[in-house]
């Protein structure tokens, strides 16, 4: 039996930019997949970066999704992508891939919503102040019963 083969850092990098723009585009996979001319599985091979994106679909890609394909490389302060920090694929960074997630886009969207900059950095301090309870939390839904969840454990 072969060793299964790990993805390449760089390939997960930009699968994951290639799945958060579709998200913040609104757009599924079958979507994406129908306007590239594949199935929608080869779109999730990107994504995870089991599949290498060529040059060419890369391209039609950008231009799918209205960005440069500059974009599914980007990193902080505009440098060119580099693999140090990416070189463990179980070890990227968490925020990353929490913003690539369904709830991290919608906090984000919802969060960019907030006119108030004084609001904003309520509910960051709010958040924070919430991380560091180890006690359990009541959380209560007009539609549901009251349920206990604990924030740090």
């Amino acid at each position: 039996m072969l060793p299964k083969k790990i993805p390449d850092s760089i390939d997960v990098y930009v699968g994951g930019r290639i799945r958060m723009r579709r998200m913040m585009l609104k757009m599924s996979q079958t979507r994406l997949a129908d306007e590239l001319g594949i199935t929608f599985q080869q779109v999730q091979k990107y994504e995870k970066g089991t599949n290498r994106v060529g040059a060419s679909r890369l391209q039609k890609m950008a231009t799918v999704m209205g960005v440069t394909p500059s974009f599914f490389f980007h990193q902080e302060g505009d440098e060119p992508l580099n693999t140090s920090g990416l070189a463990n694929v179980q070890g990227l960074n968490d925020v990353s891939q929490f913003l690539q997630s369904r709830e991290g886009m919608d906090l984000n969207q919802a969060f960019l919503n907030i006119a108030d900059p004084r609001v904003r950095q309520k509910i960051v301090a709010l958040v924070k102040a919430m991380a560091q309870m180890d006690e359990p939390v009541l959380m209560v839904n007009a539609d549901h019963p009251a349920t206990e969840a604990t924030l740090n454990s």
